[in-house]
């Protein structure tokens, strides 16, 4: 997979894509990661990429002409399954559209910033609006951030146990079973002895269970779905 992210502040990314699971990913040739400079691609020496809204109101807007140059770029070395934009308004971020994504071979995310992009850059280049949360940002580049990980960690080999992910919370619509690790017995608070028992089919029926229950708890509105 390939994932190219578009953005005015590119260096917020540097950190998260160089450790850890995404890093490993990127080193094992399990996706590529590019992130690309709006400001790369405006054609005046000051390298704008913003303007005032017509019709007047507070906060800049991102151009179009950059973001198309970029996209137009990307488009013509690949083929992208999907351009992505990062927006509050989009489609609130799930499980289940996360699965789909990690089916994907290329992805372009556009990261939103100022007041957001030109509405054009939404009707002529993008393909998908995602919102990872009913907030709002200083742009976009967190959200992208979101979304690339909970992609990556599902493609195959990137994860050291490839079924760890499919225990997740939201899979299958369940919040995740409590979890325990040694010690055993911390100052007289004692993991469930069934963990303990060695018989994988009770464990699994024991953590099933759990899952429903915290999910009935805390989240009764995904056994609806």
């Amino acid at each position: 997979m390939r994932i190219d992210i578009i953005s005015c502040v590119p260096s917020l990314l540097d950190s998260f894509f160089a450790h850890s699971i995404l890093k490993r990913a990127q080193q094992g040739g399990f996706v590529e990661v590019a992130v690309h400079d709006i400001r790369d691609y405006s054609v005046n020496k000051h390298r704008t990429i913003d303007d005032y809204a017509f019709g007047g109101g507070a906060g800049m807007v991102l151009q179009i002409e950059p973001i198309a140059r970029c996209i137009r770029q990307l488009q013509s070395e690949r083929i992208y399954d999907e351009v992505i934009y990062l927006t509050p308004d989009g489609e609130l971020m799930q499980q289940r559209m996360v699965n789909q994504l990690s089916l994907k071979g290329n992805l372009i995310m556009l990261c939103g910033h100022y007041k957001g992009v030109d509405q054009r850059v939404r009707d002529l280049f993008v393909t998908q609006e995602i919102s990872i949360g009913d907030y709002v940002l200083s742009g976009g580049e967190l959200a992208a951030a979101v979304l690339a990980d909970a992609i990556i960690r599902l493609l195959p080999g990137v994860l050291n146990d490839e079924t760890s992910a499919l225990t997740d919370s939201f899979q299958d619509n369940l919040l995740a079973p409590p979890v325990y690790s040694r010690p055993a017995d911390f100052e007289g608070s004692k993991v469930p002895e069934i963990l303990m028992s060695g018989h994988e089919a009770k464990i699994d029926a024991w953590r099933y269970e759990q899952s429903i229950e915290r999910t009935k708890a805390r989240r009764p509105d995904l056994l609806k779905l």
